[in-house]
């Protein structure tokens, strides 16, 4: 492993263990929100702010959480065409669909910075001391973000997919290898 594959390899784990520490503080926070809600609810009290907080919540943690999938290699896509093609065009097909999806969270990245100027005459209903631009800051930061995954998982997939590894397979496997272990388990 070289310095480079190195560094790549560590910084991808700091940012791992970065992001499942926030999106777990993330749906934490909605768990707390939600159950405290309809605590208050079943006792006749309410939080004024408790719909507009916990949709801001539910929608950070699923961008959020689209960073750590890109990260993972998790999102959706093809892998199993790509592994079956042959090299050449597997080579191309790979580096077509980096270019379409690095591409698309460029655009993303830059219209969601955008519209972050006009949000910022806007305020949340229930908590209007927090403007729009701040909860919709999500949109430009994790489009940037997902990049970053995507480029920092760029070379274990690259060396996947020039060795023809499916990674659905593979994840089937994994979880057959799993299953098949705890039956074992259960069974003794």
């Amino acid at each position: 492993m070289t310095a480079v594959d190195r560094t790549v390899y560590q910084t991808r784990r700091v940012v791992e263990r970065l992001l499942e520490f926030f999106t777990v503080g993330l749906l934490l926070a909605l768990t707390v929100i939600v159950l405290v809600a309809v605590g208050l609810r079943t006792f006749g009290g309410s939080l004024a702010w408790y719909d507009e907080v916990a949709s801001i919540n539910l929608a950070w943690l699923s961008f959020y959480g689209a960073c750590l999938a890109a990260l993972k290699r998790s999102h959706m896509g093809f892998p199993g065409i790509v592994a079956k093609a042959p090299p050449a065009i597997r080579t191309a097909l790979f580096a077509f669909s980096e270019v379409i999806v690095v591409g698309f969270f460029i655009v993303v990245a830059w219209y969601g910075y955008k519209v972050l100027d006009v949000l910022a005459w806007d305020n949340l209903i229930a908590l209007p001391s927090i403007g729009l631009n701040v909860t919709q800051s999500v949109i430009p930061i994790s489009a940037v973000l997902f990049i970053i995954c995507e480029l920092l998982s760029l070379p274990m997939a690259w060396q996947k997919m020039r060795s023809g590894v499916d990674s659905e397979e593979e994840a089937i496997e994994e979880a057959i290898r799993i299953a098949e272990q705890d039956l074992k388990e259960h069974r003794s």
